[in-house]
């Protein structure tokens, strides 16, 4: 029987039929199979991204073109750049874009340095507390933040609840973000001149004795503050003070003493909104037979003289008493460091310590301006100077620790230059009380 090496007609046309389906269908398949692939990694990718914050630009705030340095030197060319800098070319930055950074922690604390900041074993060994009142601002006063910030220090914000949403929630964003920050749990509605202020300072200091943080002094803060030390130089001075405190403390003038001589009642005001306005009835006498003094509303205090006030029912029925005066934050402190013996007491017999003796705050006054200081190059609010670039050195080398005021509508630059400044120090002086930089 012969067997035939070649296929039947049929047999062979069935099998080129297959082969044709087999080639259409196989690219057909591998498609499929490829799409699936494809949708699969999309939805996979898309609920991981969808997990994540969303990516956020956090440079926000407005850095200039200035060489600081030569303003710092006093440059002429420098100088007349950095005032034509902020006539011409300032940029506002808005509360809602801190808000919109701090949506993203690791991102915001890394850019902005928080997660790499070195501490010596001597900031580590001595804390200092921080009050921060302020109601506007929110890039201002992460600026001052950070220009303060130690992750071994703690800080409590005291945000007006007068505030915008957009400030408050840019608070929030903040505290939420930065380890040691936290906003403190009771909030005042604050006037100006009115108790409310020092309420503020109060219910912050109440929350800092509560902390784990064993702070050894607690500085109070401004939005429109900034400081001219680093924290390495601060935790040098505040050791030098030896539980003694740094304070105005004065004499009253004829015009303070009415401050406290007669009662005074929260009205309208059309420049304040509110504000303590004095009537003709007279206060009685402060309580206790207290010597009363008057000086400013910033402060550096010991742990121990903040626990007695705390307990002190003296310092209770002098607050009370205080509740009709104008601005009692400016007579409160300076009356209770000289009562005898409270922790840290400055001596009735003592003489004024003045704001120029006091390191706490470097404030220029438009009518002490070329008696006792040189003039403001930047503005005057209220006949205080908020300071100009020009006055850097100035500011950097009159001894005192911190300085008010400062805008960055006004003046942006001498924010951008001391904030350059205080970095090279704490560079400077880290790198000399540590060989090697360890994170904290």
């Amino acid at each position: 029987m012969k067997v035939s090496l070649f296929l039947s007609p049929c047999r062979m046309n069935a099998r080129c039929s297959l082969l044709k389906l087999r080639r259409k269908l196989i690219p057909s398949l591998l498609s499929l199979l490829t799409l699936c692939v494809l949708l699969l990694i999309t939805v996979k990718y898309s609920s991981i991204t969808e997990s994540l914050p969303p990516p956020v630009d956090i440079q926000t705030f407005q850095k200039y073109n200035v060489n600081c340095k030569a303003i710092y030197d006093m440059d002429p060319v420098e100088v007349g750049k950095s005032l034509i800098t902020r006539t011409n070319q300032l940029v506002e930055d808005t509360d809602e874009s801190l808000s919109t950074a701090t949506s993203n922690c690791p991102m915001f604390m890394k850019t902005r340095g928080y997660d790499d900041v070195c501490v010596s074993e001597e900031e580590k060994d001595f804390p200092i507390a921080y009050s921060l009142v302020v109601h506007k601002s929110a890039w201002m006063l992460e600026r001052l933040l950070k220009a303060i910030y130690s992750p071994n220090n703690i800080y409590c914000i005291h945000y007006d609840e007068k505030s915008s949403a957009q400030f408050t929630s840019a608070m929030k964003g903040l505290a939420g973000c930065v380890p040691n920050v936290f906003i403190a749990t009771k909030r005042e509605v604050v006037f100006y001149g009115d108790i409310t202020r020092l309420k503020a300072d109060l219910n912050c200091l109440s929350d800092l004795l509560r902390s784990e943080v064993q702070w050894k002094y607690v500085i109070n803060l401004c939005g429109q503050d900034f400081p001219l030390r680093t924290n390495i130089e601060l935790v040098s001075e505040l050791k030098k003070l030896n539980g003694a405190h740094m304070l105005e403390t004065c004499q009253p003038t004829k015009s303070k003493k009415k401050r406290f001589t007669f009662h005074h009642e929260l009205r309208d005001n059309s420049e304040f909104g509110k504000w303590q306005e004095a009537t003709k009835q007279r206060k009685t006498p402060p309580p206790h037979g207290i010597q009363m003094f008057t000086g400013s509303a910033y402060f550096v205090l010991s742990r121990h003289f903040v626990v007695y006030l705390n307990s002190s029912a003296v310092v209770r029925d002098l607050l009370d008493w205080s509740e009709d005066t104008f601005s009692p934050d400016e007579h409160f402190w300076a009356t209770l460091v000289r009562i005898p013996g409270v922790p840290g007491e400055v001596p009735r017999s003592q003489g004024d310590i003045t704001d120029l003796m006091s390191k706490t705050r470097l404030v220029k006054w438009e009518y002490l301006e070329g008696k006792v200081y040189p003039p403001c190059t930047g503005e005057h609010v209220r006949s205080v100077c908020v300071f100009g670039a020009a006055e850097m050195r100035w500011l950097l080398s009159y001894g005192h620790w911190f300085a008010n005021k400062f805008d960055p509508k006004v003046d942006p630059v001498a924010i951008q230059c001391l904030e350059e400044e205080l970095e090279e120090r704490q560079r400077f002086f880290r790198k000399a009380a540590i060989s090697s930089c360890p994170k904290h």
